[in-house]
């Protein structure tokens, strides 16, 4: 996806002493030439977006009309994004950097103590579902026994710590959740949850009487302690599930086993004390749920593979930031910001005057990319000067 812009913004007069030809100050600020380096790019209001703002005691006031809500939910999210937008490029990467430094032992703590966590539930709950033969806790099992995904998840967290520069010149970004572990994965919970279907649709066809299945209290006790981890391990990694796609990850999957646990004990416990037809029928319905939400999520994952584009609100932090980088750049010409894996490759074609220096053109385009770059959303940025518009598209095949 691509936007293109025909705002310009005119170069503001200085008086810095102009550099003779072929001389590159090694400290521009020194010399007295506007550098990206030295200023807060984003200070510029070009578009007067501060007048765009609502105050809190106006939007306090729309809040308290009638079916107020939803317009004041609105205005503070554009007040948000404002504020975003105004911020200094190099303060929101500074955010960025602080933020994944701040939550790294975090993030560390939510893959360890998952995967320890994890390995001994699925044990837990592969004993309730065999000693009581429900199979509503069998697929409840089936979505919890998940210690190889997790496994996959702290290989790929170590791998990213440890990635070598010259092997992998992205280092270990593209290693933190590679989106073939959830399409992998995702086809084989698919298959397994399949399987569960048929044995339950054997289940309703073969059984014969009305005879409820034996009540078995030790494996509902154990997959309710089984909730109630899961539980916690859901609060944790929710508060910080941003910072990580790992961590996302392992929200997702502590959310869905709370809800197939939840079904299963219930269901399991029907099956014995109600009807014996509530425990297959409970076990079809946690099979379909699951078979559903993977493929969603599969889908979701291969469309990042495929490069689909980026929230159109990150585009507009993009194009915007660049627009106001400098006051050297005239106008964007192109912006394209499109996913390569969980996270975004970004393209800026920038616009500079025609008789710039081909150092200062540099150092314009290499802090642009460099701020970007910084930005927990992105992998790579490739920023491309020019010094006009009228030309045809470029960096596109013909095919």
């Amino acid at each position: 996806m691509s936007t293109t812009t025909t705002t310009e913004i005119q170069p503001q007069a200085t008086t810095s002493r102009p550099a003779s030809i072929g001389e590159r100050p090694d400290d521009l600020e020194l010399m007295g030439i506007p550098s990206v380096v030295s200023r807060e790019a984003g200070e510029r209001d070009p578009l007067l977006l501060r007048d765009r703002l609502i105050s809190d005691a106006h939007l306090e006031e729309i809040r308290q009309r009638k079916k107020g809500g939803k317009l004041a939910d609105f205005y503070e999210t554009q007040n948000s994004r404002i504020n975003d937008l105004l911020k200094p490029l190099h303060t929101l990467s500074q955010e960025a950097e602080q933020d994944a430094a701040d939550n790294a032992l975090k993030v560390k703590l939510a893959v360890n103590i998952s995967f320890a966590a994890n390995t001994a539930l699925a044990i837990l709950q592969l004993y309730a579902a065999i000693s009581s033969g429900s199979l509503a806790l069998f697929a409840s099992c089936v979505d919890a026994v998940d210690p190889f995904a997790n496994l996959i998840l702290w290989l790929a967290h170590r791998a990213s710590d440890r990635a070598e520069e010259k092997k992998w010149p992205v280092r270990g970004s593209r290693f933190e959740t590679t989106d073939g572990e959830y399409i992998v994965y995702g086809s084989i919970m698919g298959g397994v949850n399949v399987i569960l279907i048929v044995m339950s649709i054997q289940e309703f066809v073969t059984h014969k009487g009305d005879d409820l299945q034996k009540f078995h209290l030790p494996s509902i006790v154990a997959v309710c302690v089984a909730f109630a981890v899961k539980f916690a391990l859901f609060i944790y990694c929710m508060a910080i599930r941003k910072s990580s796609s790992q961590v996302q990850v392992l929200w997702e999957d502590h959310r869905n086993d709370l809800l197939t646990n939840g079904f299963g004990i219930l269901t399991a416990a029907g099956g014995a004390k109600l009807a014996w037809w509530i425990d297959p029928m409970g076990a079809t319905i946690i099979a379909i749920c699951i078979i559903t939400v993977w493929t969603r999520t599969v889908y979701e994952q291969f469309t990042f593979l495929a490069g689909i584009a980026a929230p159109t609100e990150f585009i507009n932090l993009v194009t915007y930031k660049a627009l106001t980088f400098s006051e050297h750049i005239t106008s964007v010409d192109t912006v394209r910001v499109y996913h390569s894996g969980p996270n975004y490759f970004v393209e800026v074609d920038i616009v500079l005057p025609p008789d710039m220096l081909l150092w200062k053109a540099h150092d314009i385009a290499q802090e642009l990319q460099d701020q970007i770059e910084r930005l927990k959303e992105v992998d790579r940025c490739f920023v491309h000067v020019d010094h006009e518009v009228d030309h045809k598209p470029e960096h596109r095949k013909n095919v």
